[in-house]
C-alpha cells in the first residue's frame, strides 16, 4: 500500500513510543487519545499508578493488522515506523487475533524497549509544529527527540523537573 502525505500526516520521531505516537495522531485529528485507541481491540488495560491514571511511560505492542492500521492513520510507510518506533517489531502471544483484527497490548515502556523519558519541548515543537508532549526511549540516557543535537531526553515520566537540557536547545 502506498501512503500519500496529506494534511494529517504524522511522522514518528526517532525512538518515540508507539503510545506517544497514537496520542499525537489523535491530537492531529482533534480527538482524545482514548477515542482513537478504540480502533484496536485491547487484550489488557494500560499500566496505571497506584492512585489511578495511566502511567506516562505506558507503551503499546500491536499485531500485524494493528501496525498496518497505525501506518494508515499516520500516512507513512510501515518501514518508516519500524525504524523509528522501538516497540514496532515486538510480538506477544496475546496479540494473535482472528480475522486480521487490529489488536493492541499495553506494557510498561521500560520493560519493552528500555527507559522512557519525555522529549525536549522546544525540539518537539520545532519538529512537530505543535506544543505536544512526546515520550520515547533513551539509549544509555542519551538521544535527543529531534535528532538535532547530542543532548538528552529532558526528564523521565516520573521526575518532576528537567534533569538536563537538549544540546540543540543549549545552542
Amino acid at each position: 500500500m502506498t501512503h500519500h502525505p496529506g494534511l494529517l500526516r504524522t511522522a514518528p520521531l526517532q525512538r518515540e513510543t508507539t503510545s506517544s505516537l497514537i496520542c499525537r495522531i489523535a491530537g492531529r485529528y482533534g480527538m482524545e487519545a482514548k477515542v482513537l485507541r478504540a480502533c484496536w481491540k485491547w487484550r489488557n488495560y494500560p499500566p496505571g499508578h497506584g492512585g489511578g491514571g495511566m502511567r506516562a511511560d505506558a507503551e503499546v505492542l500491536l499485531n500485524t493488522a494493528g501496525r498496518r492500521l497505525l501506518a494508515d492513520m499516520c500516512g507513512v510507510e510501515e518501514d518508516v515506523l519500524a525504524r523509528a518506533l522501538p516497540s514496532w517489531e515486538e510480538e506477544d502471544a496475546k496479540l494473535r487475533a482472528e480475522a486480521g483484527d487490529p489488536v493492541g497490548l499495553w506494557r510498561t515502556g521500560g520493560a519493552v524497549a528500555g527507559p522512557v523519558a519525555f522529549g525536549c519541548r522546544l525540539c518537539t515543537a520545532r519538529r512537530t509544529r505543535a506544543a505536544v508532549r512526546v515520550s520515547g526511549t533513551r539509549r544509555g540516557g542519551s538521544g535527543c527527540v529531534c535528532g538535532m543535537g547530542g543532548g538528552c531526553w529532558t526528564r523521565t515520566p516520573t521526575s518532576r523537573w528537567s534533569t538536563s537540557v537538549c544540546g540543540a536547545c543549549r545552542r
